[in-house]
């Protein structure tokens, strides 16, 4: 292991971007300060017109191993999250099979710290029969309890109003995570749909059948279920301006027991957009009307909406080029999330400070994460040197996820991660990767 001094960066970091030079030493940053020499061996990189910010934390991805490795797997999503800027992922538990039990976790929690780039944590997966299971759970060793209150598949979905209170109140000193829709509902609607279309029901229909109704009644309830038993709530992927009102921004991201993530395909794709991309951006909850997408920037904007995240669910293009019923929801998004943000600042939407607060800083608040999200002395070195005046297109020749594909694909984007650094170590260096250091488990502080 190599201990760096970077020179000259423009550090974004809690609000502000300053000059300044970054000591790594090990692991971690020893110091931060205006020009300064040190009297041992370092590589030193001239970071003049770059700018420094912490890692991503991507508080949730699918990433499908163990059982689904033809879609993707841990090493190869973490590499591509590595390339966009990502050094820290939390990873869903839908996977085959599905981790709801401690033994299912662990195996995962192996695999990658075996083959994974970025440091990582694993949700554990809830299902109407594994209470005892979750009660086993330590808090500070995952990143949280994941529900799926809405539409899943296999044994995952859990709707039950007796089972839902029973984990709330009985897990309320841990984060729980839950992906919102009206089962009820979804079934109901996609009947209506397929009496008219069969089987070729217009992918535009998608936000018709997971419209507004479906995800308010279900965030409602949770939100419900969390201020009854005092949980700790993160509602995941806002997609409606109708949810809005259920969250608050009259009190400090810290002190918030109910919180929410809005992800970047919802800010960047609208209803508009099924006619050229069809399935590719068939994903749950669907993708909306642009009034939606305007209200959700403001709300990221004003901290209704806390974390930007990327629900990276990657499938094969033989998989997504189907029939509505037939294509799975999901897209591929964890290499390209900062770049759409980049876009958005570009445009004068949004700043870099508030875009690393929103992918970096609130992620390790939100989830107590130990020593991350920061440029900070003493805190593990994951960060990201970002060259803002570098110009390139989205193509096959360097989509990096296994699947091979993205919706982005022609998008020219201004702005391109040089180099990730994860716990010190130099992991992506201009398009080349250093494969021998792994990332590690994210640790949790938790009382």
């Amino acid at each position: 292991m190599s201990d760096y001094l970077i020179r000259n960066a423009k550090v974004i970091n809690e609000g502000a971007i300053t000059n300044k030079d970054v000591l790594i030493r090990g692991q971690r940053i020893e110091r931060i300060d205006s020009s300064f020499d040190v009297k041992f061996k370092v590589e030193e990189i001239d970071a003049q017109d770059l700018y420094l910010l912490p890692g991503i934390i991507d508080d949730q991805v699918h990433f499908r191993e163990p059982g689904l490795t033809h879609k993707a797997t841990i090493y190869s999503e973490a590499k591509a999250g590595v390339a966009g800027g990502t050094t820290s992922f939390m990873e869903m538990p839908n996977t085959d099979p599905p981790a709801c039990t401690l033994e299912l976790l662990e195996q995962k929690y192996q695999i990658a710290a075996e083959t994974s780039l970025a440091n990582y944590s694993f949700y554990m997966g809830t299902n109407h029969h594994n209470y005892e299971e979750l009660m086993r759970v330590d808090k500070k060793k995952i990143c949280g309890i994941k529900i799926f209150m809405g539409s899943s598949t296999g044994d995952m979905l859990v709707d039950e109003p007796e089972v839902l209170e029973r984990i709330f109140k009985g897990r309320n000193d841990i984060l729980i995570a839950t992906h919102c829709e009206d089962d009820r509902l979804v079934k109901q609607r996609t009947e209506l749909y397929k009496k008219q279309y069969g089987e070729n029901i217009p992918f535009e229909y998608h936000a018709e059948i997971r419209n507004e109704e479906v995800c308010l009644n279900s965030s409602s309830y949770a939100v419900e279920l969390a201020k009854k038993f005092n949980s700790r709530l993160h509602v995941f992927h806002l997609s409606t301006a109708d949810e809005l009102k259920l969250f608050r921004n009259d009190i400090p991201l810290k002190d918030k027991r109910i919180t929410a993530e809005i992800c970047v395909h919802h800010l960047w794709f609208d209803k508009g957009d099924y006619d050229r991309l069809g399935s590719k951006i068939k994903c749950n909850p669907a993708i909306k009307e642009a009034h939606h997408k305007r209200a959700l920037f403001e709300a990221l904007l004003d901290d209704r909406l806390d974390v930007i995240a990327t629900d990276h669910a990657p499938h094969t293009i033989e998989e997504k080029n189907n029939t509505y019923l037939n294509a799975p929801s999901g897209l591929p998004l964890i290499q390209h999330s900062l770049n759409l943000m980049l876009e958005f600042y570009h445009q004068g939407k949004i700043s870099l400070e508030r875009i690393v607060e929103k992918m970096c800083h609130a992620p390790a608040v939100c989830f107590d994460v130990k020593e991350r999200g920061y440029i900070r002395e003493g805190y593990f070195a994951d960060i990201v040197l970002l060259d803002l005046n570098k110009c390139w297109k989205v193509s096959p020749s360097n989509i990096l996820y296994k699947c091979g594909w993205s919706p982005l694909d022609g998008q020219e984007f201004n702005g391109k991660v040089s180099k990730t650094f994860v716990n010190g170590n130099l992991v992506y260096n201009e398009g080349i990767f250093e494969e021998r250091f792994k990332g590690e488990r994210l640790e949790f502080i938790r009382s």
